[in-house]
């Protein structure tokens, strides 16, 4: 496989849809069952998006396509992805 880059290299296409930064959000992998902040992930950005898969079992988490007007999201990789509630002030 190619390079991959981390997680973080998500957030600057996702902040065009989440209020928060996803990167945080705690995601579990569909497959393994591993839950980690998305920025843990592998990011391929070698394909005609972003293709971030899961660092323990490489399971296909999420992929981000950017196509002229329109951004079109998978997260069809993840069971659940736990964001932080708008105005929540727990640490």
């Amino acid at each position: 496989m190619p390079n991959h880059l981390d997680g973080n290299a998500l957030a600057g296409v996702l902040s065009e849809v989440f209020t928060t930064d996803v990167t945080a959000a705690r995601a579990r992998c569909g497959s393994c069952g591993r839950t980690s902040p998305l920025a843990e992930a592998m990011v391929y950005p070698d394909a005609p998006g972003l293709v971030a898969r899961c660092a323990s079992c490489n399971h296909i988490l999420a992929v981000v396509v950017t196509a002229g007007e329109h951004l079109i999201l998978s997260l069809a990789g993840l069971d659940t992805i736990e964001l932080r509630a708008t105005g929540s002030t727990d640490g």
